[in-house]
């Protein structure tokens, strides 16, 4: 199942591999696409959304949507 997420706070490349390494804790087969510039994260996963929300403010980031 494909969810998008906007992410905000993510400023660099450790930031996106901050938020990948989250999700693919949760789902190692986890196929994850981050747009920057557009505070975008595509995650192509079975993990229910409000999982994978929950790993990505636990990094740091805010999350909407």
């Amino acid at each position: 199942m494909n969810q998008t997420f906007t992410v905000t706070g993510m400023t660099c490349g450790h930031c996106e591999k901050a938020v990948t390494r989250a999700i693919k804790q949760l789902d190692p087969q986890a196929e994850v696409t981050i747009d920057r510039p557009a505070n975008r994260v595509d995650v192509r996963s079975e993990t229910p959304r409000e999982l994978l929300a929950k790993a990505i403010a636990e990094e740091g980031y805010a999350v909407a949507a």
